[in-house]
């Protein structure tokens, strides 16, 4: 991929940087720099092709005497290309070549911190690149796994809890025969819950909520004899993210998860030790949060995630008429 710079602001910096009295190094310590800014904060999606063409430029000056600049360069601009929106996976492919050149080199002069990161993201386009059948769902967890040596929950409390959430979504990805359903979700829910016995509601709310969230989500559908236990199971793990996750400050995650919650609801009965006496209660309750989830979902323009929660609406009001 050669791109072309086509911001006037980004190309008079890249100018300065050029005549400037500063050595080569620091001057592709500039560029980088400059690529990182719009990397980490872009108001457009301009920012990010900008982003791109700096690290380019960037990794083009390094030509082979500094290795290290060069793999940053490359890493900066894989994380770069696997954040732009595109149906297809070409960006993603050419984020893959990326870290995979990147990585031997890092390994070797780089940080532990940056190797895992690169690491971390590499699992991540692995995963992404999944529904197109061009890698294996295996060698993202590897990734994962690799980088979870450096971001341990005590030190990286949240790169850990990120980690161990993709790694439970890429079990329940994990394409395996019907008999075997069960052993990629309960390998899931123990990589929730390997998560959460470190990262604790007071310490690290946002997090705790993404997983208590998640877990909810994959013990509702998780193939069990005990399909009533693992229901009260999600919905005690809904209500610990509702512990954060509210109206006001987190709104979609919020309409998120007391959807799932209303999911959940639906099929648990009223007292769980006389299901046969119903559950209009979970029902109506049910019903009430799938309003409010698709007001917020609506107000916020989210309308597939609207959509979704009405058809589950319907399917409730349905189940209330009988009675």
């Amino acid at each position: 991929m050669t791109p072309s710079i086509t911001d006037s602001g980004v190309k008079a910096a890249v100018a300065a940087i050029a005549s400037e009295s500063a050595t080569t190094a620091e001057k592709i310590q500039m560029l980088i720099e400059m690529a990182q800014g719009f990397q980490k904060k872009p108001e457009t999606a301009q920012d990010l092709r900008n982003a791109v063409s700096l690290f380019y430029r960037a990794d083009e000056m390094c030509g082979d005497e500094y290795p290290l600049l060069k793999a940053r360069a490359q890493a900066g601009m894989a994380g770069t290309l696997q954040t732009i929106p595109d149906k297809g996976p070409q960006l993603l492919l050419q984020a893959k070549v990326g870290y995979e050149e990147a990585l031997p080199i890092l390994q070797q002069l780089a940080t532990p911190v940056e190797v895992a990161e690169a690491q971390m993201n590499m699992g991540l386009v692995l995963q992404s690149l999944v529904q197109f059948n061009l890698a294996r769902i295996v060698d993202s967890i590897q990734a994962y796994h690799e980088a979870l040596r450096v971001f341990t929950w005590q030190d990286y409390p949240q790169e850990y809890a990120i980690l161990y959430n993709n790694i439970a979504i890429a079990y329940l990805s994990m394409p395996l025969a019907s008999e075997r359903e069960y052993l990629r979700q309960g390998l899931a829910v123990q990589s929730f819950e390997v998560a959460l016995k470190h990262i604790q509601l007071i310490d690290h709310p946002r997090e705790y909520a993404m997983l208590q969230n998640n877990l909810g989500n994959a013990l509702q559908y998780l193939v069990s004899s005990h399909p009533l236990e693992n229901n009260l199971r999600a919905i005690a793990a809904y209500d610990e993210a509702l512990k954060v996750r509210n109206p006001k400050d987190t709104p979609l995650e919020y309409a998120n998860t007391i959807s799932n919650k209303a999911n959940a609801l639906f099929n648990l009965p009223d007292d769980p030790e006389k299901p046969e006496a119903g559950n209009l209660q979970n029902l109506l309750q049910a019903r009430t949060y799938c309003q409010q989830a698709r007001e917020i979902f609506t107000q916020h323009q989210q309308i597939e995630q609207a959509e979704v929660v009405t058809q589950a609406q319907q399917e409730i009001e349905a189940e209330i008429a009988h009675w």
